[in-house]
């Protein structure tokens, strides 16, 4: 029913994925505005509207790929750390996809 899109942060310009799990997931919480930002951007917006200092945001490389993400806090390395895709692979049920806020 979904497909993966590929979308443009407004912030950064980057292009991202907004997976079908995450369709299906906006789908089932009643959003309907596809989201604007990437993840990364999406977690440095939070932080920066929830009042929260900056610098507790931490760049840090996912533990399953490799890649680098943004996270609102910072590892102690007494757990791994995920970027989303995986951490939804590890999760597939739409119930634990975490909410991604524009």
């Amino acid at each position: 029913m979904y497909c993966d899109k590929t979308l443009i942060c407004c912030e950064c310009s980057e292009n991202f994925c907004f997976r079908a799990g995450e369709q299906e997931f906006f789908k089932d919480k009643g959003l309907v505005n596809e989201p604007k930002r990437c993840p990364n951007c999406r977690v440095m917006v939070r932080v920066l509207r929830s009042g929260k200092d900056p610098s507790t945001i931490s760049e840090v490389t996912c533990d399953q790929c490799n890649n680098l993400v943004v996270v609102p806090f910072k590892p102690n390395g007494s757990r791994p750390v995920y970027c989303n895709r995986c951490r939804n692979q590890k999760s597939p049920d739409p119930k634990h996809l975490v909410q991604m806020k524009a």
